[in-house]
């Protein structure tokens, strides 16, 4: 992934209502929503949602999939990958810093 890619995926997550119906999506896993069961559940007009997941689609961290009359939405998984991959290469100063399994709660 690089730096362009990496920017404007933060740019994308960098909005409450944004966040909030990406973090839906990763919830949902990959059964997906469709606009109407989000507007509904995340109390978001359907214009505005509408706007957010076109956004979101922009920078690559939703897939969208037509199933008849309905479009799914669905986090793009891979994508959110190498995106945490890109923020965490240089953690820990380079030495492996695996959790220890006695104390999860413990960063690198």
């Amino acid at each position: 992934m690089d730096e362009q890619e990496v920017v404007k995926s933060l740019a994308a997550l960098a909005q409450p209502v944004r966040l909030k119906v990406f973090r839906a999506l990763v919830v949902r896993g990959q059964d997906g929503l469709t606009p109407g069961t989000m507007a509904e559940a995340l109390d978001i007009p359907p214009n505005t949602l509408s706007f957010h997941l076109k956004e979101l689609a922009h920078a690559g961290l939703v897939t969208q999939e037509r199933s008849s009359r309905n479009i799914i939405y669905r986090a793009a998984y891979g994508h959110m990958d190498e995106l945490l991959a890109y923020l965490t290469q240089n953690c820990c100063q380079g030495v492996a810093c695996a959790v220890p399994a006695a104390d999860k709660t413990r960063a690198c």
